[in-house]
């Protein structure tokens, strides 16, 4: 009976990846996912799950539990505050860079806004008080080989000004928005920029999810922030239900869009998730591939779901 229940759940998953190749398919982009639930259970969903990606702004995601990985140690006081001149920032359309005048914020505040709203300027602050060293020694210790962070967003900026021979980031960006041009940056590339796999990227949702990354104050910190993540037009949009939360991290770079999350129906074991994109088409709105994002998700997610008396 064992063999035969084990047997439908492998077909059960095999159908569930033929089905999310055909969402990617139908969107217009390549896609790459993999799913399992927060367990030690060796159920997953992959679609090409282990090869390198890149991870755009869900490396915010490594800092930020560097990040609390220092205030666990004493390193860093989560209420030291700092004042900003947006003027001085790394650009961005939310967050610090959308402001007019100074700001004074305490550094739990800067990655709060640098988790819910993707802030590219509370980012680059905040990696200049944790520093890339710490990040990498969190990626080593948790094993995830194919995982890297080799800057922030600053750093990625300068390299699209140099890949597109533009004089400014909104020119680069502009550039790569053109369909007529076909180009290859390194910021696409996972070979030249901060990259990882899916299946390391819910590797690593699971174990800060069974509190084993940080101290239980700053695990419940994490899960809190990701919890008011703003954006709810890729895994949240799958599911719209108010007893359902989704803890997630968005990464978007010109046709690459991406979200890793955490999906948590009440009853049941937490399933993480992680999705990422490459469009054919680089118009800077792609609704398709963001309906795409949510309905792989949700496909896997399904897929995995079971009541916590099950394991």
């Amino acid at each position: 009976m064992r063999r035969a229940v084990l047997g439908d759940e492998l077909t059960g998953v095999r159908a569930a990846e033929q089905r999310i190749r055909a969402v990617f398919a139908d969107a217009g982009c390549t896609g790459w996912l993999h799913a399992r639930r927060c367990t030690d259970s060796g159920a997953e969903i992959s679609v090409d799950g282990r090869d390198r990606v890149v991870t755009a702004s869900v490396y915010k995601l490594l800092l930020f539990v560097a990040f609390c990985r220092h205030v666990d140690t004493g390193r860093i006081d989560a209420t030291e505050r700092l004042t900003i001149l947006p003027s001085d920032c790394t650009p961005g359309p939310t967050g610090i860079a959308a402001l007019h005048d100074s700001v004074t914020m305490s550094l739990r505040d800067l990655a709060t806004s640098m988790m819910t709203v993707s802030d590219n300027a509370a980012a680059d602050v905040l990696l200049g008080q944790v520093g890339l060293g710490p990040v990498a020694d969190l990626i080593d210790e948790l094993g995830l080989a194919e995982t890297r962070v080799v800057g922030g967003t600053a750093d990625q900026h300068r390299s699209l000004v140099r890949d597109t021979d533009t004089h400014s980031t909104a020119a680069a960006f502009a550039a790569l928005a053109d369909n007529d041009d076909a180009w290859s940056v390194s910021a696409y590339d996972p070979s030249y920029t901060s990259a990882s796999t899916p299946e390391e990227m819910t590797r690593f949702l699971r174990a800060l999810w069974s509190g084993t990354v940080l101290s239980p104050e700053q695990t419940e910190f994490v899960k809190s922030v990701m919890r008011k993540q703003v954006w709810a037009h890729r895994i949240a949009a799958a599911f719209p239900h108010s007893t359902v939360r989704v803890a997630g991290k968005t990464g978007t770079i010109g046709v690459i869009r991406n979200e890793v999350a955490v999906v948590e129906f009440p009853g049941e074991y937490p399933v993480a998730v992680a999705v990422f994109t490459r469009a054919a088409r680089a118009d800077p709105n792609l609704p398709v591939v963001d309906a795409a994002i949510a309905e792989a998700a949700r496909i896997a997610v399904t897929e995995l779901r079971r009541p916590l008396s099950e394991e």
